[in-house]
């Protein structure tokens, strides 16, 4: 069973991997050359590697470089953070490896892969509880909620700082769909992830699930027809020129997450620990607005191309989401699970019995 899981996430680590590269073909042939530091790094005191398999094309990927520039400023020089995104230190559960061993420093973690190490990171993956970037905001605004939900990882020697995205999922589309009897029809390619494979099952729709780098061609071929992701996602990488239709769900949101290996940060002064963690916190605010506003670009650049956005009926949103209910309770008891931390100087005083329940209650879910 264990050997099944590491499986199982290394292939979600590589599809994630290979995914988000991919947005390469967006930015030019060299594209880490825009992002460069307008600073000569080699004085600094301490160096943070930092790990993200995606293109910073993508507002929420950019976060990297926000913190290095940022950090640098307010430590006048004394931190610098080695961003490599685009996958350029391998696979997300080879690089989560990495870092809680201590090898590199930091990661922006999808929230997919995330859940290897830190099962209860997976609850922003739950179908329409953190589903629109309003209820993003009220919940990292939660206080104890969001702080239980950071330190999902801290029992791997590992912590979680802060948030970014990349926007609100739906369906792309060859055909347009009005209708649940329209999306039917529809075969989806969702990703090598158990529970959007166990949604798209509850939903009783057609998913196909597929590596990132076959859907072009799957997609032009009529192998799948449609697209579980985001606006953002579907326009940059161009998968709009075959899907012509959206239809807003926003079930979920994309998720990085801004973890940081435990032993090396508590080797900071504490003075530089409290500003690493004031620069984290305002950089990913700031990031998190402007991913809004991305989304909201991307979606005007896709109209004026001719792409037609569309909606479910209320009726038949409500129904997904009821059907959605049943990945909820499946998944509740590994969200719930309290780990003992390894150092009892962090220990989380806030246990609660049913912590879904009450992030449900709390967001209004029903």
């Amino acid at each position: 069973m264990k050997a099944k899981k590491l499986s199982l996430m290394t292939a979600i680590s590589f599809i994630c991997c290979i995914f988000f590269a991919s947005f390469a073909t967006a930015a030019d042939s060299n594209p880490l050359e825009t992002w460069k530091p307008k600073f000569d790094p080699s004085g600094a005191k301490y160096t943070c590697i930092v790990s993200n398999v995606s293109h910073p094309v993508l507002t929420g990927v950019s976060t990297g470089f926000a913190i290095r520039d940022k950090l640098w400023e307010k430590t006048n020089g004394q931190i610098y953070i080695d961003y490599k995104p685009l996958s350029i230190l391998g696979g997300e559960v080879e690089v989560l490896n990495m870092l809680q061993m201590g090898a590199i420093q930091g990661m922006g973690v999808s929230s997919v892969a995330a859940t290897n190490l830190g099962p209860r990171f997976g609850l922003v993956n739950l179908p329409f509880l953190i589903n629109s970037f309003e209820k993003l905001d009220k919940f990292v605004n939660s206080g104890k909620l969001f702080d239980h939900y950071m330190q999902a990882m801290e029992h791997q020697g590992i912590i979680g700082l802060d948030i970014t995205g990349y926007g609100n999922y739906g369906w792309a589309t060859t055909t347009p769909i009005k209708s649940i009897e329209d999306a039917k029809k529809v075969k989806f390619r969702v990703a090598e992830a158990e529970v959007n494979q166990l949604l798209y099952t509850q939903w009783n729709l057609n998913p196909v699930v597929m590596p990132w780098p076959d859907v072009p061609t799957a997609l032009k071929q009529g192998v799948i027809t449609g697209l579980d992701h985001t606006p953002s996602v579907c326009n940059i990488t161009k998968k709009f020129e075959v899907a012509k239709y959206y239809t807003y769900l926003n079930y979920a949101q994309g998720l990085f997450i801004w973890i940081f290996n435990k032993a090396w940060f508590e080797s900071l002064p504490p003075n530089l620990q409290k500003t690493f963690k004031e620069v984290v916190s305002e950089v990913c605010k700031d990031i998190r607005e402007k991913t809004k506003q991305q989304e909201i670009v991307q979606i005007n650049q896709a109209k004026e191309n001719g792409i037609e956005f569309l909606s479910l009926p209320e009726e038949q949103l409500a129904a997904l989401k009821e059907k959605g209910d049943a990945v909820h309770q499946k998944y509740a008891e590994q969200i719930n699970k309290i780990y003992p931390k390894k150092t009892k100087d962090t220990e989380d005083t806030y246990k609660p019995e049913n912590f879904l329940l009450e992030v449900q209650q709390y967001m209004g879910y029903k």
